[in-house]
């Protein structure tokens, strides 16, 4: 009997030849061993979790380059015995926005030599401190390439050796600044700061919404060096868009022409309004609170919707057939098992016979927008993103990230959902949505773009959560039928026992297991709390949205995962770039622990810790190959 049977197995071996390609010797393996065991013995990375920007640019802007309040803290901690706290906020303020402050001070020419080197090397001491985090290899790699050895030199000095090599190191300095290179060094080195307070960053949902710039937040995020999306169903209403589902291309539009944010469609993706601008004067009149625009728009979805519901039956939602159930004569709609006001009854394109029916003129508005949005290369190239670092959730360092919800019963079972004529329900069901939101996107076929729409807001959609009263909002008067519904999870998730349950489901039983999600504003302004589920549950969503602010009382939350435990930062509302340049204006935050971790934990307790271990087990495999013969070694 052979004493390596794992070098029979034909797979086995395979695998093995592969790997030598990297590791030819046994020495470049055990090199390769001893540095990995190292890199499991480093702390666990910052992660940093956000949700719901809804297209806030500015506001999300400056939450990556503070970093969610990380750099004010790590300044603060750095230099209190040295610097005052206007000095300390100059200096934050410098690593911010490091292009606008430097042309602002040059404008009030109050530089020169000793604050270009007084900068640079508290600069180069935050950097260093930062870069203790992490492996040399991998912070040489997080550098400009402009830069890298000169950086390397500054940051890497041995604790002991760092007083003899202080003239060294301010020489540099000085050089630098001789040869006109400071405020590019400058921009480089806040750049590195930004990039090493932050390994990883996962955004929960909603990068769309009625902001105007998330077009904007999708070109910075597709710069981010690392990060994971779980997508909300504002998104997903634009990914269906993309890929090509008319109803929710019509429910981008309307969303858009509602909050008159026509600049993400027109001056971003290029996508024109103006041939449904020229149908809707023509043919509806302003009435109900409601411009004709907005009219024709909501129109046209209400019958692709209607379309789409009776051609599935199984999405139990023929309930929103309301076009159908109006009463024009008499001013009402029938909904709800009440005949309720209408707030118009200006609807000349709707016949009752056929109410789901588009006229001639709203197939040619359709049409074209579909077209438009189609040939919009912007969106597409933001579209793929979305689906290349997306998924419906994540498990991720024991967490399970999602945006909106898992579709439960009223006594906390999970709901069963008919998806191409088969049931799912929990992880199954989540992992339906994934795949059926790929292939509308790859294959595109009309089952697929349903679905997106259904995604967006069907009644038992993951991403939404609640019956989406998008009719009674836009033409009924009472206000009592615009509640909206939601599923039983948010209430079910009170309890401890329903989360630890669904993390189950998704393979996390560990204590400190959390569920992560966005999606539904947590009113802070009326006392209530992220934290729910008995501590199993952290609702993130805090409002970044401008909109919201009144009912949150907030402007977001960043949950913060480090190796010293979680914590959740509350941010007050951003004053704008132009205050933080001239008074430093900072977004305030209050933290608020969740759980310490004592000792730290290091990267051999992440999921990278467990990608490590498996690569260290293969390379033994490798390293015994060579010693018993079955593989060669080549120098």
């Amino acid at each position: 009997m052979s004493q390596h049977p794992q070098h029979d197995d034909p797979d086995q071996l395979r695998y093995l030849r592969l790997l030598s390609q990297s590791f030819p010797t046994r020495q470049a393996a055990f090199t390769e061993i001893i540095n990995l065991e190292a890199i499991l013995n480093l702390p666990k990375g910052t992660e940093h979790f956000l949700s719901d920007v809804h297209g806030e640019y500015e506001a999300f802007e400056h939450i990556l380059n503070n970093c969610s309040g990380v750099i004010r803290e790590r300044v603060d901690a750095l230099f209190a015995g040295e610097l005052d706290a206007a000095e300390r906020a100059d200096l934050c303020t410098l690593i911010y926005y490091p292009r606008q402050k430097l042309r602002q001070l040059h404008a009030r020419q109050t530089l020169d030599g000793n604050w270009y080197e007084a900068q640079l090397l508290m600069l180069v001491r935050l950097a260093r401190t930062l870069s203790g985090l992490y492996t040399r290899s991998k912070v040489r790699r997080a550098m400009p390439v402009d830069y890298a050895y000169i950086i390397d030199e500054l940051l890497h000095a041995s604790a002991a050796g760092e007083t003899s090599r202080h003239e060294y190191h301010v020489q540099i300095i000085r050089s630098i600044v001789g040869t006109g290179a400071a405020d590019h060094f400058i921009r480089s080195l806040a750049a590195l700061i930004k990039r090493l307070a932050v390994d990883h960053l996962h955004l929960i949902g909603d990068v769309f919404d009625r902001g105007a710039h998330a077009d904007k937040i999708m070109d910075r995020l597709m710069e981010y060096h690392s990060l994971d999306i779980q997508w909300g169903n504002h998104d997903i209403c634009w990914m269906g868009a993309a890929a090509g589902s008319q109803a929710c291309i019509a429910a981008v539009v309307r969303t858009n022409v509602r909050y008159r944010s026509f600049d993400m469609l027109e001056r971003a993706y290029g996508i024109s309004l103006r041939n449904l601008a020229l149908f809707a004067e023509r043919t509806y009149r302003p009435d109900g609170g409601i411009s004709p625009m907005e009219k024709a728009i909501s129109v046209i979805l209400f019958k692709v919707e209607g379309q789409l519901i009776l051609r599935h039956p199984d999405f139990d939602m023929t309930s929103r057939l309301l076009l159908g159930q109006m009463d024009l004569a008499g001013g009402t709609v029938h909904v709800g098992g009440r005949d309720l006001p209408l707030s118009s009854t200006d609807f000349p394109t709707v016949d009752p016979e056929r109410p789901y029916e588009l006229s001639a003129e709203e197939g040619d508005v359709l049409a074209e927008l579909e077209q438009a949005f189609s040939q919009s290369e912007r969106l597409r190239r933001h579209v793929g993103f979305l689906y290349e670092r997306g998924s419906v959730y994540q498990v991720s360092n024991g967490n399970l990230l999602f945006h909106g919800c898992i579709p439960l019963e009223a006594d906390g079972t999970f709901s069963t959902v008919i998806c191409e004529g088969y049931p799912y329900s929990g992880r199954g069901f989540m992992d339906f949505c994934d795949r059926i939101a790929r292939r509308a996107w790859n294959v595109g076929d009309q089952m697929a773009l349903d679905w997106m729409w259904y995604l967006w807001c069907g009644k038992h959609s993951p991403l939404s959560g609640r019956v989406v009263k998008t009719f009674e909002r836009s033409f009924v008067k009472d206000r009592s039928s615009w509640a909206e519904p939601q599923d039983p999870y948010f209430t079910a998730t009170r309890l401890g026992a329903v989360c630890e349950e669904i993390l189950e489901e998704f393979g996390l039983d560990d204590e400190h297991s959390h569920i992560i999600n966005g999606h539904k504003p947590v009113k802070a302004i009326d006392g209530e709390s992220p934290i729910k589920g008995e501590g199993r549950l952290l609702v993130i969503d805090g409002g970044f949205c401008e909109a919201y602010h009144k009912t949150t009382g907030i402007a977001g939350y960043t949950l913060i995962s480090a190796d010293d435990g979680m914590r959740i930062k509350a941010h007050l509302p951003f004053m704008g770039v132009d205050a933080a340049l001239g008074d430093n204006a900072d977004i305030l935050s209050e933290s608020t622990t969740i759980e310490r971790e004592v000792p730290h934990l290091k990267i051999k307790d992440t999921d990278t810790g467990d990608d490590i271990r498996t690569q260290i087990a293969d390379l033994r495999a490798l390293l015994d190959a060579y010693r018993c013969g079955t593989l060669k070694e080549r120098s």
